[in-house]
């Protein structure tokens, strides 16, 4: 299979290469630009690639008040208006947090939810569009993120994917990659079908990854494993704060450990290719097991099988290459368990 990667910042993104791994730091700030430069510099020195942001006003969002979805119940808000508000950062805000990313290196991600918003947030120097799962199906915030030529990352959560195929059919011109996930916080281990990342790979040809809304530690090592190539994981200041997102969410030393075991699965995984590898060698050699003479046996002798044996260690003729041997004439006198080379028959 062969996937476009993708390009953010500085990094190449795509299979085989190193994961890029975002902190989705998005609305755990809780409406405090001070936390939110603080959580940016604990996802830098948690190891993250990028660190992601959502931009939105309530009022350009929300038409019923009355939409509210579980998770976000549980934190006691009856109106998505209520819980948009307090959660808002104005553009001043998000300057600081963009300059505080490339200040330590990382790059920075945002969120963009209403058409109307693009304007104000392509302002700022963002590295890359995310597009929230909801919004797989948003044409009209795909065409205009898409026309303004940086890279987008789309999730899909609670997407078919024939939505998934149709987005990227809408993204065609863009740099863009997937990220399988699943819209439930926090989401049960078994129902992270991690097995879907290949398949919107394959499907998309595109860079594929997987919005971790679980709350493992080991989740993002073992989606490399099944092949993402980036990973989201929210970041938090505390996973007993109150808001829609803090218990779904790390805290930075949980993300350091996230980023760590993300990193080392990573060199797990390694290339792919199934070939000798130099530290096997040794190995090979002492245990794999050569053709060698079963009896002592004359010069000028015809090889018969019976004369031959199959002993470690593997310094002469492979088994397989016994028919090579049988039937030939010995040109030297071999001792028992002496190697059959093939310079020594005719």
């Amino acid at each position: 299979m062969t996937t476009s990667e993708l390009t953010i910042g500085r990094r190449r993104i795509g299979r085989g290469r190193p994961p890029f791994v975002i902190a989705e730091i998005g609305v755990n700030h809780d409406g405090d630009p001070d936390r939110a430069v603080e959580l940016v510099h604990a996802a830098a020195s948690a190891g993250v690639d990028a660190v992601k942001f959502q931009w939105f006003k309530a009022e350009q969002l929300v038409g019923d008040d009355a939409a509210t979805a579980a998770y976000q119940r549980r934190t006691g808000v009856r109106s998505q208006t209520e819980l948009l508000s307090a959660l808002e950062l104005d553009r001043e805000a998000m300057a600081r947090v963009v300059d505080a990313a490339h200040d330590r290196g990382v790059a920075a991600i945002v969120s963009v939810f209403s058409v109307d918003a693009i304007p104000e947030a392509a302002s700022l120097p963002w590295d890359a569009w995310k597009t929230a799962s909801p919004d797989i199906v948003h044409r009209p915030l795909l065409d205009r993120l898409a026309g303004d030529g940086r890279p987008i990352i789309a999730s899909t959560g609670g997407a078919e994917l024939s939505e998934v195929v149709r987005a990227r059919d809408w993204l065609r011109t863009s740099d863009v990659g997937f990220l399988h996930c699943v819209s439930a916080y926090p989401t049960p281990v078994e129902q992270a079908n991690l097995g879907a990342i290949a398949v919107i790979a394959e499907a998309t040809a595109c860079a594929a990854g997987y919005s971790d809304h679980t709350a493992e530690l080991s989740m993002g090592g073992l989606a490399v494993a099944a092949g993402a190539s980036i990973l989201e994981k929210h970041l938090t200041w505390s996973r007993t704060a109150d808001g829609p997102d803090h218990a779904a969410s790390l805290e930075p030393a949980g993300m350091t450990s996230y980023v760590e075991f993300v990193r080392e699965a990573h060199a797990a995984v390694g290339s792919g290719a199934k070939a000798r590898a130099e530290i096997e060698i040794d190995v090979m050699t002492a245990a794999r097991q050569s053709i060698r003479a079963a009896k002592p046996l004359a010069a000028g002798s015809r090889i018969e099988r019976s004369d031959l044996v199959f002993k470690r260690p593997g310094d002469g003729l492979e088994p397989w290459r016994t028919d090579e041997v049988v039937g030939r004439i010995l040109d030297r006198e071999l001792d028992v368990d002496d190697v059959v080379r093939l310079e020594d028959l005719r």
